[in-house]
């Protein structure tokens, strides 16, 4: 049975110094959890660790909504940003998961302030 509309919803926060202070103790941190466009990206900004910390909050959102843990961190990469949308791209078993959910697309919403990083996800199907 494919189900139609809302498949799963996910959010997460999180204090931008943890982030910083993982990072800190090595960068094997930065390249278990993000991809390499994902450190190029928030490493052109005068300071990378809000950057950082929303793509963390959502690839935790993200496993959330797909209802399996987390499988792998750096199958969910986080696109986008500033005056980007911010976009969800699965590879490996998290998009063996959305197709297996039927799940056609995550809508992101993802915002930080000084001291946390918040996101949300949405796992929708068009039900086609």
């Amino acid at each position: 049975m494919i189900l139609h509309g809302i498949i799963g919803i996910g959010t997460d926060i999180i204090e931008i110094d943890r982030i910083k202070s993982a990072a800190s103790r090595g960068e094997r941190f930065l390249g278990r959890v993000f991809t390499a466009g994902e450190i190029a990206f928030c490493m052109r900004r005068r300071n990378p660790w809000p950057g950082l910390a929303a793509r963390f909050a959502a690839k935790e959102a993200v496993f959330k909504a797909l209802g399996s843990g987390v499988t792998a961190w750096r199958e969910v990469e986080i696109h986008g940003g500033g005056n980007q949308p911010v976009q969800a791209i699965l590879t490996g078993a998290a998009a063996q998961i959305a197709r297996s959910r039927h799940i056609d697309n995550i809508l992101l919403s993802v915002s930080h302030d000084r001291e946390r990083a918040i996101a949300f996800a949405t796992a929708i199907s068009k039900g086609e």
